[in-house]
């Protein structure tokens, strides 16, 4: 059905432009920031990860692609831990046109199966409160909730007096 590939240079500049404005949204959204704010806060997280682009070490990023065509589904940006047993999900996307479709639980059990061959025992990754169908999916294929961020905002923001 689905398999991950290592994401190719050629793609990175795709993924990124997908990337950086739903991340900036997402920062908009949930720590108050303005929409310029958002997306130079996103953009430089996103040149801090990757100085290396797709061969930045500690930083894999992957392709889900269907098996067969290789049709591109969606993108997983996990980091592995280099001793440990665990590895993060930072970002995982199914690109709109292939949702409802099974894809992104198969993907999660590809990844799964993928990190279970280099020793790692463990996927951790947060999600939004708000997003009641990632928390479904999640727990759907095994994951359960280990805390709640919180926050609190307080003073003036930046730039005001």
């Amino acid at each position: 059905m689905i398999r991950l590939r290592p994401m190719l240079a050629s793609e990175f500049a795709d993924y990124v432009a997908y990337f950086i404005p739903d991340y900036a949204a997402e920062i908009s959204a949930n720590y108050d920031q303005d929409t310029d704010t958002a997306l130079a806060c996103a953009k430089r997280d996103v040149e801090s990860s990757f100085p290396q682009g797709v061969d930045t070490p500690g930083q894999d990023l992957l392709c889900i692609v269907d098996e067969g065509d290789a049709a591109l589904l969606g993108y997983l940006w996990c980091k592995p831990d280099e001793d440990g047993p665990c590895v993060f999900i930072s970002d995982f996307y199914i690109l709109p046109a292939h949702r409802g479709k099974g894809y992104a639980k198969a993907a999660l059990v590809a990844l799964e199966n993928l990190y279970a061959m280099t020793g790692h025992r463990e996927i951790r990754l947060r999600v939004a409160a708000d997003n009641d169908v990632a928390q479904n999916l999640y727990r759907s294929v095994g994951f359960s909730p280990t805390g709640i961020n919180m926050r609190k905002a307080f003073g003036s923001s930046p730039g005001e007096a």
